[in-house]
């Protein structure tokens, strides 16, 4: 098996650059990127990327995200540093959440207090829903 295209420039410009544990090495003339053909790692579906970075955009703590999504805060301090995702830092607001089923968010909405005085956001986790409030921190 032989490589077409750098994995990290997507060039097309390879060169053979020896072979590492039985397996041949590449090197891309791009962007000097050392590479083999059959690495093949374990693959994370990206929408937990994806909510893995809304969540950290809207204040929730790295260790928070892993114990909701069930993925490694250290996973998801590299995805911040690889996509530059800079967190807002506004400190007047605090964000809580909750994770409710349909039933918890429906009773949730229906309940005017709930509503008033804070902003929300509400986001897909699974089969179930996360509820994101930002509440004045008080003076």
């Amino acid at each position: 098996m032989t490589a077409s295209h750098c994995p990290k420039c997507n060039s097309a410009q390879l060169v053979r650059n020896g072979i590492l544990n039985h397996r041949q090495r590449y090197r891309c003339k791009h962007c000097a990127y050392n590479f083999t053909v059959d690495k093949v790692g374990k693959g994370i579906n990206s929408y937990y990327v994806i909510k893995a970075l809304q969540l950290y955009i809207e204040g929730v703590s790295f260790r928070e995200i892993e114990r909701l999504l069930g993925v490694s805060h250290v996973s998801v301090m590299n995805w911040v540093k690889k996509y530059q995702v800079k967190a807002p830092q506004n400190r007047l607001y605090h964000p809580t959440y909750k994770i409710l089923n349909h039933k918890e968010l429906s009773e949730f909405f229906s309940s005017r207090e709930n509503v008033q005085g804070a902003g929300m956001i509400v986001t897909e986790l699974g089969d179930k829903f996360m509820v994101i409030r930002w509440e004045r921190f008080r003076d």
